[in-house]
């Protein structure tokens, strides 16, 4: 009994300070966002600074185009979610239900492509837009961000069908449901939590991302957070309030939407719905 109670100290301990360690980097950040101009080089390690300020936030949104930023940083991200789900819940239950010329093929192309980053597909795809006329547009960006997030997508849509058992749809079909009508009122409801996953990975992966958004946004008017955030470091200097600031707000839409669908990213909504 007492060893067994010294292995879950000795456990949560190390889960403490593996907690610490990833938690600490964080609060810095915002301990910089609070500090006053002339102590953003402090090396204090006071949570709350010496006269703590709010003036680096203030600045983003009177001083500086951030509610722009974030505007367009949005509306990107919007699209690419809504899109990438639509497209991965469709692609992805065709392949799982359909045996069609090219399905082995497509599943191995798919694999493959994530074998890769993205950075190394950017030219291929850079030039694809540029003879498409869609650098420095949204539309281009979406595409990009589509096309880079999808491959996952797919696959993980593909595989939480396939533990989705066939014989529900076959009843919804006795029941007089179409083939579309079973995939809308049975398959999508139990596969939600696929669905949410695919929803926030698509939208991290567009949220965040800078170098493509480097490649093919060129004007100052079209810059979303990452490229705005970018724009506080000189050749000689860095702004490191503003910078710290607009990082801690560009993370915070992303944490709320994990807070609010947790629960889905640790249910398995079709275990139980076929009873034996």
């Amino acid at each position: 009994m007492k060893e067994a109670r010294l292995l879950t100290w000795a456990r949560h301990a190390v889960l403490v300070l593996f907690s610490i360690i990833a938690v600490y980097p964080l609060l810095n950040v915002i301990t910089i966002s609070l500090r006053p101009g002339d102590k953003l080089r402090s090396t204090s390690l006071a949570l709350i600074p010496d006269g703590a300020t709010l003036d680096s936030y203030t600045a983003l949104f009177t001083e500086h185009a951030f509610l722009q930023w974030l505007g367009n940083s949005l509306l990107v991200s919007v699209v690419v979610t809504i899109t990438g789900v639509a497209l991965a819940a469709i692609g992805g239950y065709a392949f799982s239900r359909f045996h069609f010329v090219g399905r082995d093929a497509g599943m191995l192309a798919l694999m493959t492509t994530q074998m890769f980053p993205a950075t190394m597909l950017l030219l291929p795809l850079y030039i694809m837009i540029a003879k498409l006329h869609l650098v420095n547009t949204f539309l281009g960006l979406m595409v990009l961000y589509t096309a880079t997030a999808l491959p996952f997508c797919l696959w993980q849509m593909k595989g939480f069908y396939d533990t989705i058992p066939v014989s529900l749809e076959e009843a919804a079909r006795i029941d007089g449901c179409s083939r579309f009508q079973a995939f809308v009122k049975v398959v999508l409801p139990l596969a939600s939590p696929a669905l949410v996953i695919t929803a926030l990975f698509s939208f991290m992966a567009s949220w965040s991302e800078y170098i493509v958004a480097a490649q093919v946004l060129q004007e100052s008017e079209l810059f979303t957070l990452p490229l705005g955030l970018k724009s506080f470091q000189a050749s000689m200097s860095t702004q490191w309030g503003y910078y710290a600031a607009a990082s801690v707000l560009v993370s915070l839409p992303v944490m709320v939407i994990f807070i609010a669908l947790s629960r889905y990213l640790v249910s398995g909504l079709t275990l139980g719905a076929v009873k034996e």
